[in-house]
């Protein structure tokens, strides 16, 4: 099977209409009626593993001064930074090795089974994290083993986005995918205010020696309860109904698909993912992972003040979340993610120039204006990436085009903005970083197809019972 077709131009969609349903080009034409309550309880699940992940990260990235002081003891306050976001970024190094295993396990034996794995994966590494001793206490292993934590981390989320948003898109009726795909994305702010608001609530009510000592254990050793319960509802759920159809098949129509045909075979929607994942993930990591650093350590802001701001954005963001994904079942997913890459390319610089003012009132508008334009890749992603691939293959070359691009652009965005502005002193980097990845998505979003209201490539029409 190929991937889906690649738009020459984007005059062969037409965005100032909703989308029309085309035939479908999978398994047959026999329409599949989903059921709502099973749909819900899916996308439940889904959500909630992508919230723990991003649960973690809100921690990581809003501790990461914390985390600096306890593991990479210095007098340098930047070079501390500098190796706290490094094992940040160290676990994205291992994505595409973990996506390369559980891509094609999840198109092998199954979509759910590979998330119930992942997420006992995610909330072990986290768990861990809470339990290592200080560098004082011994020495070295410390930052070792934090890494390694991270390394499991890294590893474990390699098959948790595809395989939730693979779920989600395979479970949805085909005119509702974009709003049901957007929860995913509700989760990820869902968890990172979670993980970002308890440590905003420890930073007010610790103080810095309470904090270094103890304090900055207990977001992460929340992770394990949290876990429990995302395993518990994965456990609960049936395959999607694309899979199944799949499994009906005779064997002999099915056979295994080698790795590199879901390299090589898939290459064009391969290069479009990477594209999309670009811009989606370098403005995400900047405004969630890297902006409550930048607010701090850059601009001497005042760090409570910094992350109720953020805080803030993050609520706003997860308001207009359902809606944003609700138009793209509308208007389809190529002009709101066209949009968001216009919006980044022009508006970065000014927004950055607000933020820099320092004032409570431009601090918020910048970063409310970053927050409303990443909403246009949060809304629309999680359905127009499963839909780049055909069923035997979507779950394993999504994986592998996600985690490449996230672990060479994504992740790496605080540790790269940080370096970037440590070696020109220039403090307007994150927004020329921005511009950039607008570019490329751009370009991406100008290739692909509309995907609205039309059948997953190798699935039959999905509709509500």
């Amino acid at each position: 099977m190929s991937a889906v077709p690649i738009a020459a131009h984007p005059s062969r969609t037409n965005s100032s209409s909703s989308p029309a349903p085309v035939p479908s080009a999978g398994t047959g034409t026999t329409p599949t009626a989903t059921d709502p309550a099973l749909v819900r309880r899916a996308v439940k699940a889904a959500a909630l593993g992508n919230a723990m992940e991003w649960f973690d990260f809100g921690v990581y990235s809003y501790i990461a001064v914390t985390l600096g002081k306890v593991f990479f003891p210095s007098g340098n306050p930047t070079a501390q930074l500098l190796s706290t976001f490094g094992a940040f970024a160290a676990a994205f190094l291992v994505r595409p090795l973990g996506g390369m295993v559980f891509g094609p396990l999840g198109d092998r034996v199954g979509r759910q089974k590979v998330l119930a794995v992942t997420m006992i994966m995610m909330a072990a590494g986290t768990f861990a994290i809470g339990l290592i001793p200080s560098y004082a206490t011994i020495g070295v292993w410390a930052p070792v083993l934090l890494l390694a934590a991270r390394l499991v981390q890294g590893f474990s989320t390699g098959g948790e986005y595809a395989g939730a948003s693979t779920f989600i898109a395979e479970y949805a009726p085909d005119k509702r995918r974009g709003f049901l795909g957007s929860w995913l994305e509700f989760g990820t702010l869902a968890g990172y205010i979670g993980g970002a608001g308890l440590v905003t609530l420890m930073t007010a009510l610790l103080s810095d020696g309470d904090l270094t000592s103890w304090g900055w254990r207990i977001p992460f050793l929340i992770a394990g309860p949290m876990g429990i319960i995302g395993l518990y509802l994965r456990m609960r759920l049936e395959e999607t109904p694309a899979f199944a159809a799949e499994v009906e098949k005779a064997e002999a129509e099915r056979p295994k698909v080698p790795l590199r045909e879901m390299v090589s075979g898939q290459w064009k929607a391969l290069l479009l993912c990477v594209g999309l994942v670009l811009v989606f993930n370098v403005t995400d990591y900047m405004l969630l992972s890297y902006m409550p650093s930048y607010l701090t350590s850059e601009l001497k802001y005042d760090a409570t003040h910094g992350l109720l701001v953020v805080l803030a954005v993050m609520a706003l963001m997860m308001v207009v979340q359902p809606f944003a994904g609700a138009l793209t079942d509308r208007v389809g997913r190529r002009p709101v993610i066209a949009a968001g890459c216009a919006g980044f390319l022009l508006l970065s610089v000014p927004a950055l120039l607000l933020i820099r003012q320092g004032s409570l009132v431009a601090v918020a508008l910048g970063m409310a204006a970053l927050g409303l334009l990443l909403v246009c890749f949060t809304a629309a992603m999680p359905s127009a990436l499963p839909a780049l691939f055909p069923t035997r293959v979507r779950y394993g070359s999504l994986s592998i085009g996600f985690n490449v691009s996230v672990s060479l652009f994504g992740g790496t965005t605080p540790l790269v903005v940080t370096a970037l502005i440590g070696a020109t002193g220039n403090m307007m980097m994150p927004a020329y970083y921005m511009m950039a990845a607008a570019v490329v998505g751009g370009v991406a979003v100008w290739f692909m197809s509309e995907s609205a209201g039309r059948p997953l490539p190798g699935s039959a029409p999905a509709v509500e019972a």
